[in-house]
C-alpha cells in the first residue's frame, strides 16, 4: 500500500528528512482526498440515477443525514449497524496488509454467531449468564478463526485463490447454520421463522449507559485500536507488510511468510467471529437467517475506503451504519426500495476500486524535490 521514498543521492540530511516528510504527507493526504473523491464522483452518479427516476437527489441525501444523523435515534441506529461493521472491515484489512483479499468475513460471521448460539442453548436458564458469555464467546472466536484460517492454509500450502476460496466458504458457512437451525436445532417454540432457542432477555448483553447501543460498539472500537497498534507498532506487523510487499525477498531474509498468512487469516477470522457473538448475544438473542444481513461484503467496501487502516475503519463504519440505518426512511419518504442504498454502496464499490489508479498521479500530492548539491 505504502510506496517506497526515493531520495536522491545528492541530498543533503535536512533535505533527506525534509523529502521523507514530504513524502508521508503526500501518502496521508491521498489517503484521504482520493477516497473523498470516489464518495463525491459516487455521489454525483446516483444522483443522475435518480434524476432519471424522477427523483429528487437533494431529497435522498438529506434522507440519509435524518435517517443516520439527524436525531439520537438515528445516531443509535447507526452505531448499532457500525459495530459489526468494525469487525467486518477489520476481517479484509488485516490480511490485506500481506498482499491478500480475502471476502469470506460475512461466513465466519455467520458461523461464529451459529457456533455462539448453539453452544448457549444447553446452557439457557440452566448456566450462570458470566460462564455462558465466556464460552459462548470463545466458541464463536475458535469457529472464525478456524474458518478464515483454513482459506488462508490454503492460500499458502496449495495455492488456492484466496478471494475465491472465502467466497465460496461464506455461503458453505450459511448453509451449515440452515442446515441446523433448520434441522436438529430447531426451535419448535418459533414457529414463523427457523431459530435457535431464544436467550433469556436478562441474560443478553446490556447497553453502554448513556447511548442505546451495546457494548459490541465499544469492543469493535477497542479491537481497532489494538490492531492498529499490532500492525504499526511491533514487529509482527512490519513483517507482514515486508511480506505482503514481496513475499520472496521475505522468505529469503528468513521470515516465515506462511506462518504470516495463516495467522493474519486467523486474526481476521476472529474479528469476523466476535461480529456474530455480538449479533448473538446482544441484538438477536439466536441464530436464525438475519445473521446473514450483509455486514461481512459492505465491510469489505469500508476496508477498502479505509485504506485497510483499522483507525480509519471507525469512522467509514460509522457512515456506511448511517446510510444503512437511513434505508426505511428513504423507502417511507421517496417510495424507493429500501436496497437503494445498496445500490449507492455498490457504485462507491467501482468507483472505489477505479480510482485505485490515481495514486501517485496528482502533481498536487507528488511535487518535484528540488534538491542542493553539496
Amino acid at each position: 500500500m505504502n510506496q517506497p521514498v526515493t531520495v536522491p543521492a545528492g541530498m543533503t540530511a535536512s533535505n533527506r528528512a525534509g523529502g521523507e516528510r514530504l513524502a508521508r504527507f503526500r501518502r496521508g493526504a491521498e489517503a484521504v482526498a482520493i477516497p473523498l473523491l470516489a464518495l463525491l464522483i459516487s455521489a454525483g452518479l446516483f444522483s443522475i440515477f435518480l434524476l432519471i427516476l424522477g427523483k429528487s437527489p437533494v431529497q435522498f441525501y438529506s434522507l440519509i443525514w435524518l435517517g443516520g444523523f439527524g436525531t439520537p435515534f438515528s445516531w443509535s441506529n447507526t452505531l448499532l449497524r457500525a459495530a459489526p461493521l468494525m469487525f467486518a472491515a477489520l476481517a479484509v484489512a488485516i490480511p490485506a496488509r500481506l498482499g491478500l483479499t480475502m471476502i469470506g468475513g460475512e461466513g465466519a460471521l455467520v458461523l461464529g454467531g451459529f457456533a455462539a448460539a448453539a453452544v448457549a442453548v444447553p446452557m439457557i436458564g440452566t448456566t450462570n449468564p458470566l460462564v455462558m458469555h465466556a464460552l459462548m464467546l470463545m466458541v464463536a472466536m475458535a469457529a472464525g478463526a478456524f474458518w478464515i484460517g483454513l482459506a488462508g492454509g490454503l492460500r499458502y500450502y496449495r495455492g488456492v485463490n484466496e478471494t475465491i476460496s472465502t467466497l465460496l466458504l461464506s455461503y458453505i458457512a450459511i448453509a451449515i447454520m440452515n442446515f441446523f437451525v433448520e434441522g436438529a436445532l430447531r426451535d419448535p417454540a418459533d414457529p414463523n421463522k427457523p431459530s435457535t432457542k431464544t436467550m433469556l432477555p436478562e441474560t443478553m448483553i446490556g447497553k453502554i449507559p448513556g447511548i442505546d447501543v451495546h457494548w459490541g460498539l465499544a469492543a469493535a472500537v477497542l479491537t481497532c485500536l489494538l490492531l492498529y497498534v499490532l500492525m504499526q507498532r511491533t514487529t509482527y506487523g512490519f513483517a507482514c507488510r515486508i511480506a505482503g510487499g514481496n513475499p520472496r525477498a521475505a522468505l529469503a531474509q528468513g521470515l516465515p511468510v506462511g506462518k504470516l498468512i495463516v495467522s493474519a487469516a486467523m486474526i481476521a477470522g476472529i474479528c469476523a467471529g466476535l461480529a456474530g457473538y455480538f449479533e448473538v448475544a446482544a441484538v438477536h438473542g439466536k441464530a436464525n437467517a438475519s445473521l446473514a444481513a450483509g455486514y461481512g461484503f459492505t465491510g469489505i467496501l469500508v476496508a477498502f475506503l479505509a485504506r485497510h487502516n483499522p483507525l480509519a475503519i471507525i469512522p467509514v463504519a460509522i457512515l456506511f451504519g448511517g446510510i444503512a440505518a437511513a434505508g426505511g426512511i428513504i423507502q417511507r419518504r421517496m417510495g424507493l426500495p429500501d436496497a437503494s442504498v445498496l445500490l449507492l454502496q455498490g457504485l462507491t464499490v467501482l468507483v472505489l476500486l477505479a480510482s485505485e489508479t490515481l495514486y501517485g498521479r496528482f502533481r498536487l500530492f507528488n511535487p518535484t524535490i528540488r534538491t542542493e548539491r553539496t
